[in-house]
C-alpha cells in the first residue's frame, strides 16, 4: 500500500454504524478514559471564521481533528463547517490514516448524546423534539432511535421548508412527524411541554424555549454551541435539571449553556452533576426535574470513533476500545 489511505464520508458510514459508535464510546469510557485528560482545543480566528484543533491520545492512537467554521460559506453554497482528520500510531506517531472530519462530527456527536441519553433519561422514550433541520438534527434522530423507542418526531427550525423535509424524511424512516417554524411560539410551546426527549442541534446564540416550559423527567441534550456566551437552553431550565456535561474543565471554559447561569449566580459550578465518564459507570445521582446532557464536542470522542473507523477498514478490529 502506498500514500496514506483517505477514509471518506461514505466509508465512515458504513464502518462505524450509529450503534456500533455509541458502543465504542461507551468501551473507551468503561475502560478507563478520562474525558477531563483531553486537552482543551486551540480556537485561533482568522479573517474567514474560525479554526479549531482538537488532538487527543491514547497508549494506541493519536488523532488531531482540524475544523474550519465560516459563517459566510451558506451564502456562498459552501459548507459552514469543515474538517479533516488525522490518525497516528500511538508509539510511532506515523500517520495511519485522513478521515473526512465532518463525517466523524456528524456521527461522533449524535452518539455521544445517544450514549448520554441510555444512561440518563427515562426507559419509554416517547416523544422526540428536534430544534433544528441539519445534518446534526438528523443524525440525533437516528441516534436517540438506537438507544429509546422513539414513537414520533417533531421538527421545530428557523426555515419552514427545511423543517419541513427533515419531517418528511423522518416519515420515510417509519417514524410519524410534525413540523413548525421556530415563529409558530403556541405550537412549539405544545412540543415543548409533551416531549419526552429533547435535542437542541442548532446555531442560536439565545435561548430556544422558556424552559419553564419543559416538564419534570424530560431529557434535554444540547449540542449546537461550543463558546461561552452562546447558549440554546435558559437559566430556568439549566438551575431545575440534573445536568451532566462531557467533562467538567470543557464545559466551564466553552459551553454557554452552564457558564451564562453561572456568570447570572443562577447556578454554581457545583450543580453540574458529573461527566459522561461518572454517568456510564452510574455515580451520577439523577434527581425528579428535567435531565440535561450538554455536550460541546471533544477530542477524545473523534479519536475513540476515527480509531473504530481506521481498524475496521484495516480488518483488524480487535474489539478493544481506542
Amino acid at each position: 500500500m502506498t500514500g496514506l489511505p483517505y477514509l471518506d464520508a461514505a466509508t465512515v458510514e458504513r464502518l462505524v454504524p450509529m450503534g456500533r459508535a455509541v458502543r465504542v464510546l461507551e468501551d473507551a469510557l468503561r475502560a478507563g478514559l478520562d474525558p477531563e485528560d483531553t486537552p482543551q482545543r486551540p480556537v485561533v480566528t482568522v479573517p474567514a471564521g474560525q479554526l479549531l484543533l482538537m488532538p487527543a491520545a491514547t497508549a494506541r492512537y493519536v488523532g488531531v481533528k482540524a475544523v474550519s467554521i465560516a459563517p459566510a460559506n451558506p451564502e456562498r453554497g459552501l459548507p459552514r463547517i469543515q474538517g479533516t482528520y488525522l490518525l497516528l500510531d500511538g508509539a510511532t506517531l506515523a500517520p495511519l490514516a485522513a478521515l473526512d472530519g465532518i463525517a466523524l462530527t456528524s456521527l461522533r456527536t449524535p452518539a455521544v448524546s445517544a450514549l448520554a441519553v441510555r444512561h440518563l433519561a427515562r426507559p419509554e422514550g416517547g416523544r422526540l423534539l428536534v430544534f433544528g433541520s441539519g445534518p446534526q438534527a438528523w443524525g440525533h434522530v437516528l441516534a436517540l432511535r438506537e438507544v429509546r423507542p422513539v414513537t414520533g418526531v417533531t421538527v421545530v427550525g428557523r426555515d419552514p421548508a427545511r423543517a419541513a423535509a427533515l419531517a418528511e424524511r423522518c416519515r420515510a424512516a417509519g417514524l410519524p412527524a410534525r413540523a413548525h417554524g421556530q415563529e409558530e411560539s403556541a405550537a412549539v410551546a405544545a412540543a415543548v411541554a409533551e416531549a419526552d426527549l429533547i435535542a437542541c442541534c442548532t446555531t442560536a446564540r439565545e435561548p430556544l424555549f422558556p424552559g419553564k416550559l419543559a416538564r419534570d423527567g424530560v431529557t434535554v441534550v444540547a449540542v449546537g454551541s461550543h463558546e461561552p456566551d452562546a447558549r440554546e437552553l435558559d437559566d430556568d431550565l439549566v438551575a431545575r435539571a440534573t445536568v451532566v456535561v462531557e467533562a467538567r474543565s470543557a464545559a466551564l471554559e466553552e459551553a454557554g449553556d452552564v457558564i451564562v447561569p453561572i456568570r447570572h449566580g443562577t447556578i454554581t459550578s457545583g450543580h453540574l452533576a458529573g461527566d459522561l465518564a461518572e454517568l456510564v459507570a452510574g455515580a451520577v445521582p439523577v434527581g425528579a426535574g428535567p435531565r440535561v446532557f450538554k455536550s460541546t464536542g471533544m477530542a477524545w470522542e473523534d479519536l475513540v470513533v476515527a480509531a473504530a473507523a481506521y481498524e475496521a477498514w484495516a480488518g483488524g478490529e480487535t474489539g478493544e476500545g481506542a
